[in-house]
Protein backbone atom coordinates (compact mmCIF):
# COMPACT_ATOMS: atom_id res chain seq x y z
CA UNK A 1 0.00 0.00 0.00
CA UNK A 2 1.04 3.60 -0.40
CA UNK A 3 2.08 3.27 -4.06
CA UNK A 4 -1.48 3.19 -5.36
CA UNK A 5 -2.57 5.73 -7.99
CA UNK A 6 -5.98 7.41 -7.79
CA UNK A 7 -7.90 8.07 -11.01
CA UNK A 8 -11.22 9.78 -11.65
CA UNK A 9 -13.66 8.98 -14.43
CA UNK A 10 -16.33 11.26 -15.91
CA UNK A 11 -18.87 10.22 -18.52
CA UNK A 12 -21.35 12.60 -20.15
CA UNK A 13 -23.62 12.38 -23.17
CA UNK A 14 -24.73 15.23 -25.39
CA UNK A 15 -28.16 14.98 -23.72
CA UNK A 16 -26.99 15.29 -20.13
CA UNK A 17 -25.02 18.34 -19.14
CA UNK A 18 -23.61 17.22 -15.79
CA UNK A 19 -19.96 17.28 -16.81
CA UNK A 20 -19.18 20.23 -14.51
CA UNK A 21 -20.97 18.61 -11.58
CA UNK A 22 -18.89 15.45 -11.94
CA UNK A 23 -15.62 17.36 -12.42
CA UNK A 24 -16.28 19.54 -9.36
CA UNK A 25 -17.03 16.46 -7.23
CA UNK A 26 -13.79 14.76 -8.31
CA UNK A 27 -11.72 17.91 -7.77
CA UNK A 28 -13.24 18.38 -4.31
CA UNK A 29 -12.18 14.79 -3.58
CA UNK A 30 -8.62 15.95 -4.31
CA UNK A 31 -8.04 14.84 -7.89
CA UNK A 32 -6.16 17.01 -10.38
CA UNK A 33 -7.14 17.33 -14.08
CA UNK A 34 -4.25 15.01 -14.97
CA UNK A 35 -5.81 12.21 -12.91
CA UNK A 36 -9.26 12.48 -14.53
CA UNK A 37 -10.35 10.59 -17.63
CA UNK A 38 -13.46 11.79 -19.47
CA UNK A 39 -15.66 10.45 -22.26
CA UNK A 40 -18.24 12.55 -24.11
CA UNK A 41 -20.70 10.32 -25.90
CA UNK A 42 -23.45 11.11 -28.37
CA UNK A 43 -26.64 9.17 -28.92
CA UNK A 44 -26.22 5.41 -28.72
CA UNK A 45 -22.44 5.51 -29.11
CA UNK A 46 -20.92 3.79 -26.10
CA UNK A 47 -17.39 3.29 -27.38
CA UNK A 48 -15.59 4.79 -24.38
CA UNK A 49 -11.94 5.28 -25.40
CA UNK A 50 -10.91 7.18 -22.26
CA UNK A 51 -12.51 4.56 -20.00
CA UNK A 52 -10.80 1.72 -21.88
CA UNK A 53 -7.41 3.48 -21.50
CA UNK A 54 -8.08 3.99 -17.80
CA UNK A 55 -8.97 0.35 -17.14
CA UNK A 56 -5.84 -0.83 -18.98
CA UNK A 57 -3.76 1.45 -16.77
CA UNK A 58 -5.22 0.22 -13.46
CA UNK A 59 -2.85 -1.80 -11.28
CA UNK A 60 -3.58 -3.68 -8.03
CA UNK A 61 -4.50 -1.29 -5.18
CA UNK A 62 -5.07 1.65 -7.56
CA UNK A 63 -8.32 3.52 -6.94
CA UNK A 64 -11.01 4.53 -9.42
CA UNK A 65 -13.29 7.36 -8.25
CA UNK A 66 -16.66 8.06 -9.91
CA UNK A 67 -19.42 10.42 -8.86
CA UNK A 68 -22.21 7.85 -9.27
CA UNK A 69 -22.47 4.15 -10.04
CA UNK A 70 -24.18 4.65 -13.42
CA UNK A 71 -20.96 6.15 -14.82
CA UNK A 72 -19.61 2.59 -15.05
CA UNK A 73 -22.17 1.36 -17.56
CA UNK A 74 -25.43 1.80 -19.42
CA UNK A 75 -27.38 -0.90 -17.64
CA UNK A 76 -27.54 -3.31 -14.70
CA UNK A 77 -25.48 -6.10 -16.26
CA UNK A 78 -22.82 -3.76 -17.67
CA UNK A 79 -22.32 -1.97 -14.34
CA UNK A 80 -21.91 -5.31 -12.53
CA UNK A 81 -19.52 -6.55 -15.23
CA UNK A 82 -17.30 -3.45 -14.99
CA UNK A 83 -17.32 -3.63 -11.19
CA UNK A 84 -16.12 -7.26 -11.42
CA UNK A 85 -13.39 -6.38 -13.95
CA UNK A 86 -12.02 -3.55 -11.80
CA UNK A 87 -12.25 -5.16 -8.36
CA UNK A 88 -11.62 -8.83 -9.21
CA UNK A 89 -9.52 -8.91 -12.39
CA UNK A 90 -7.56 -5.69 -11.82
CA UNK A 91 -7.61 -5.95 -8.00
CA UNK A 92 -8.18 -2.19 -7.87
CA UNK A 93 -10.59 -0.29 -5.62
CA UNK A 94 -13.67 1.75 -6.50
CA UNK A 95 -15.01 4.78 -4.66
CA UNK A 96 -18.54 5.98 -5.53
CA UNK A 97 -18.86 9.52 -4.16
CA UNK A 98 -22.65 9.72 -3.89
CA UNK A 99 -22.85 6.29 -2.18
CA UNK A 100 -20.29 6.01 0.66
CA UNK A 101 -21.15 2.32 1.20
CA UNK A 102 -19.59 1.64 -2.20
CA UNK A 103 -16.00 2.27 -1.18
CA UNK A 104 -14.11 -1.00 -1.57
CA UNK A 105 -11.05 0.34 0.29
CA UNK A 106 -13.05 0.00 3.52
CA UNK A 107 -14.51 -3.36 2.66
CA UNK A 108 -11.66 -5.81 2.16
CA UNK A 109 -13.05 -8.19 4.80
CA UNK A 110 -15.68 -10.77 3.76
CA UNK A 111 -18.63 -8.99 5.42
CA UNK A 112 -17.72 -5.63 3.88
CA UNK A 113 -17.34 -7.19 0.43
CA UNK A 114 -20.71 -8.92 0.76
CA UNK A 115 -22.43 -5.67 1.83
CA UNK A 116 -20.86 -3.75 -1.09
CA UNK A 117 -21.95 -6.46 -3.57
CA UNK A 118 -25.54 -6.43 -2.27
CA UNK A 119 -25.74 -2.62 -2.33
CA UNK A 120 -24.22 -2.54 -5.82
CA UNK A 121 -26.68 -5.07 -7.22
CA UNK A 122 -29.62 -3.31 -5.59
CA UNK A 123 -28.56 0.13 -6.88
CA UNK A 124 -27.88 -1.16 -10.38
CA UNK A 125 -31.27 -2.88 -10.47
CA UNK A 126 -33.07 0.24 -9.22
CA UNK A 127 -31.25 2.44 -11.76
CA UNK A 128 -32.21 0.18 -14.66
CA UNK A 129 -35.80 -0.21 -13.45
CA UNK A 130 -36.07 3.58 -13.23
CA UNK A 131 -34.78 3.98 -16.81
CA UNK A 132 -37.25 1.35 -18.06
CA UNK A 133 -40.08 3.12 -16.19
CA UNK A 134 -39.14 6.48 -17.75
CA UNK A 135 -39.03 4.94 -21.25
CA UNK A 136 -42.42 3.29 -20.67
CA UNK A 137 -43.97 6.55 -19.43
CA UNK A 138 -42.56 8.42 -22.43
CA UNK A 139 -44.02 5.83 -24.83
CA UNK A 140 -47.38 6.00 -23.06
CA UNK A 141 -47.32 9.81 -23.20
CA UNK A 142 -46.57 9.82 -26.93
CA UNK A 143 -49.35 7.27 -27.58
CA UNK A 144 -51.84 9.32 -25.55
CA UNK A 145 -50.84 12.53 -27.35
CA UNK A 146 -51.28 10.85 -30.75
CA UNK A 147 -54.71 9.61 -29.66
CA UNK A 148 -55.64 13.24 -28.89
CA UNK A 149 -54.55 14.24 -32.40
CA UNK A 150 -51.16 15.71 -31.50
CA UNK A 151 -48.75 15.27 -34.41
CA UNK A 152 -45.02 14.78 -33.95
CA UNK A 153 -42.30 15.62 -36.42
CA UNK A 154 -41.99 18.46 -38.92
CA UNK A 155 -44.96 20.82 -38.96
CA UNK A 156 -46.78 20.83 -42.31
CA UNK A 157 -46.05 23.81 -44.52
CA UNK A 158 -49.13 26.10 -44.70
CA UNK A 159 -50.73 26.66 -48.10
CA UNK A 160 -50.35 30.23 -49.42
CA UNK A 161 -53.47 32.39 -49.86
CA UNK A 162 -53.33 32.13 -53.65
CA UNK A 163 -53.11 28.30 -53.56
CA UNK A 164 -56.77 27.62 -54.49
CA UNK A 165 -56.66 30.05 -57.43
CA UNK A 166 -53.42 28.60 -58.83
CA UNK A 167 -54.66 25.04 -58.25
CA UNK A 168 -57.78 25.85 -60.28
CA UNK A 169 -55.64 27.19 -63.13
CA UNK A 170 -53.55 24.01 -63.01
CA UNK A 171 -56.66 21.81 -63.01
CA UNK A 172 -58.02 23.73 -66.02
CA UNK A 173 -54.80 23.16 -67.92
CA UNK A 174 -53.70 26.79 -67.75
CA UNK A 175 -50.53 25.98 -65.76
CA UNK A 176 -48.17 23.05 -65.50
CA UNK A 177 -47.62 21.57 -62.04
CA UNK A 178 -44.04 22.86 -62.03
CA UNK A 179 -45.14 26.41 -62.94
CA UNK A 180 -47.87 26.29 -60.29
CA UNK A 181 -45.33 25.13 -57.70
CA UNK A 182 -42.89 27.88 -58.71
CA UNK A 183 -45.59 30.55 -58.36
CA UNK A 184 -46.45 29.25 -54.89
CA UNK A 185 -42.74 29.18 -53.96
CA UNK A 186 -42.79 25.47 -53.11
CA UNK A 187 -41.28 22.40 -54.70
CA UNK A 188 -43.07 20.41 -57.39
CA UNK A 189 -43.68 17.43 -55.03
CA UNK A 190 -45.23 19.65 -52.34
CA UNK A 191 -47.69 21.17 -54.80
CA UNK A 192 -48.75 17.74 -56.10
CA UNK A 193 -49.13 16.43 -52.53
CA UNK A 194 -51.34 19.40 -51.63
CA UNK A 195 -53.43 18.90 -54.77
CA UNK A 196 -53.91 15.20 -53.99
CA UNK A 197 -54.78 15.86 -50.34
CA UNK A 198 -57.58 18.33 -51.06
CA UNK A 199 -60.77 17.75 -53.05
CA UNK A 200 -60.68 19.08 -56.59
CA UNK A 201 -62.73 22.17 -57.35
Amino acid sequence: MGSEVIYGYVRVSTKEQNEDRQLIALKEYGLTPGQIFMDKLSGKDFNRPAYQRLVKRLKPDDVLVVMSIDRLGRNYSEILDQWRVITKEKNADIVVLDMPLLDTRKNHDLTGTLIADIVLQLLSYVAETERDFIRKRQAEGIAAAKARGVHFGVRAKPRPEEYEQIKSLWQGGGLSARTAARQLNVCHKTFLRWANETPTV
